[in-house]
């Protein structure tokens, strides 16, 4: 046997014994986890034998993370095991804030430089801003060491209310000075941008359903409707869900009085039902909801329930199909498992799930992880009579709307993924360099610029993107590819200055899925 197998040898021992003990002798879960059972002592003494007896020295801890993923992966796609060391930071983005001192930030030239302090965080009370370098924290060095951007976090987050004394360099002033900042709760946005598309239609983009996210969106919507907002644009491509409760109360603002959101049944039988209450702020406005093939989970339970109400327009393409709710346990050690307790039901009934087997996980993962990749392939993502629907999976919405269930919510207009767009990733680096130095060399001028009028007036004679163009001579790129790179350029440096509300006012007009949702206003 080769040595280097026999911690894989061992910790699928470790597996077949909780498997054996759990699952083929008639016991339950709950007894493994508080009685003095004997599975639990089959699987103690089991770790006793191999702490004690086993020929070389292993780590019995990564032993038994190896069997308990092991275990979570003969389950379904959705039940997962979360480390200790990495519980902490699934935490705090389904909670939606951590502690620490509230910069978004990269590394340039061995250097922390802030993109921008966030907003109501302490670092922008402390007087932080975009461009200054952070070169030390308390006593730690943090310039000139090759420093991972994954361990920046490790000198900047602490516990409440600490303080950690910065030493930054401006470049606006080429100045170096020490600043405190008190370390405190940091929110994580869900909403990336909210406003308005024009003096009617809003626009709210949601990344995540988290702890925080309902107050922001019912915030910004609140916000839109003071602006004249009588549709809006629910924009959730690429959002991968969250909290189901969350998600339903951002559908009760726009579904009447005891209408049916969702429904959950668990491995019992049992049925629980969501129900819109009165609180609702926009049942009579119109609704458009974005998704696309990574919109999944409680981001499916929004278009899916409106989809069943005959609420407003669902638009994009097939959304991801994960129709099982998981609920996260403690493990008792500073490590937990998400395991699938119940499985989501739209209101029709449709389950929107996608097909997976037990054994689908460890042997062909491809069939199941890398759907996407089969739909780009089949043509799904080009058009919709390319969307395979099975018919005995066939519903009916109350005013009459077919809608099918087994994959996915299917939307009421389709939209092709744009590929007209695609530039070659050997442009990327260049064009990020040039942006940054633009930015950071001409940051004065630009902070004067309101986000509004950046869009309407930069660089309306080319200057700036002849500047970057002329260092690509050696490429020779088409004029298409020019054109393409000129607003390129624009989105990064409006991401630069502006964040995401800059990306997507940047695209706003490229943007396929907006584009059908003015050309549905204009038909209405």
């Amino acid at each position: 046997m080769n040595k280097n197998n026999l911690p894989i040898y061992l910790s699928i021992a470790v597996v077949f014994g909780i498997l054996i003990g759990v699952f083929f002798n008639g016991g339950n879960s709950s007894s493994l986890a508080f009685g003095n059972s004997s599975k639990e002592k089959k699987i103690k003494r089991l770790i006793d034998y191999i702490q004690r007896d086993y020929v070389d020295t292993v780590n019995t801890d990564n032993l038994l993370d190896g069997a308990i993923t092991e275990m979570m992966e003969k389950l379904d796609p959705h039940s997962v095991y979360i480390p200790k060391e990495r519980l902490q930071a699934v935490t705090e983005s389904m909670q939606g804030n951590f502690v620490g001192i509230g910069v978004q930030f990269r590394m340039i030239e061995d250097s922390i430089m802030v993109i921008r302090p966030i907003e109501n965080g302490p670092s922008i009370k402390a007087g932080i801003k975009a461009g200054d370098r952070i070169l030390m924290a308390n006593k730690d060095t943090l310039f000139g060491k090759n420093l991972p951007s994954g361990k920046v976090p490790d000198y900047l987050k602490g516990k409440p209310n600490t303080q950690v004394k910065l030493q930054i360099y401006r470049r606006e002033n080429d100045s170096t000075f020490n600043v405190m900042v008190n370390r405190g709760n940091v929110n994580i946005k869900s909403v990336d941008v909210a406003y308005m598309l024009n003096d009617s239609v809003g626009y709210i983009k949601l990344d995540r359903f988290a702890r925080n996210t309902y107050k922001e969106f019912k915030t910004s919507l609140d916000n839109l409707l003071d602006d004249g907002m009588t549709d809006l644009v629910l924009d959730l491509r690429g959002n991968g869900g969250g909290f189901m409760d969350i998600a339903n109360s951002i559908i009760d603002e726009f579904l009447e009085d005891d209408k049916l959101i969702v429904f959950t049944k668990n491995n019992k039988g049992f049925i629980d039902k969501s129900f819109a209450t009165s609180k609702g702020d926009f049942e009579k406005g119109g609704l458009y909801v974005l998704i696309d093939e990574n919109s999944a989970s409680a981001s499916e339970i929004v278009a899916g329930a409106l989809q069943d109400n005959d609420k407003g327009t669902i638009i994009g393409r097939r959304s991801f199909g994960k129709g099982l709710v998981q609920e996260e346990m403690d493990l008792g050690d500073g490590s937990a498992v998400r395991l699938t307790t119940a499985r989501y039901y739209t209101p029709t009934g449709r389950s929107i799930q996608k097909p997976y087997s037990k054994s689908q996980k460890n042997n062909n993962s491809i069939d199941y992880d890398g759907d996407v990749e089969q739909r780009y392939e089949n043509g799904e993502l080009f058009s919709k009579d390319s969307i395979k629907t099975i018919d005995s999976l066939q519903f009916k919405t109350p005013k009459g709307k077919i809608v099918f269930g087994g994959g996915g919510i299917i939307p009421d207009v389709f939209v092709p993924i744009d590929t007209t767009g695609y530039v070659h990733t050997n442009f990327f680096i260049s064009l990020n360099r040039f942006a940054f130095k633009y930015v950071d060399d001409n940051r004065k001028e630009l902070s004067k610029e309101t986000v509004e009028s950046f869009m309407l007036n930069f660089d309306k004679n080319g200057t700036v993107s002849d500047q970057y163009l002329s260092k690509l001579k050696d490429f020779n790129p088409s004029y298409k590819t020019k054109e393409q790179l000129k607003k390129y350029l624009k989105t990064i440096i409006a991401s630069e200055l502006y964040g995401e509300e800059g990306i997507y006012r940047a695209n706003q007009e490229d943007d396929k899925m907006l584009q059908k949702v003015f050309e549905l206003e204009s038909q209405n």
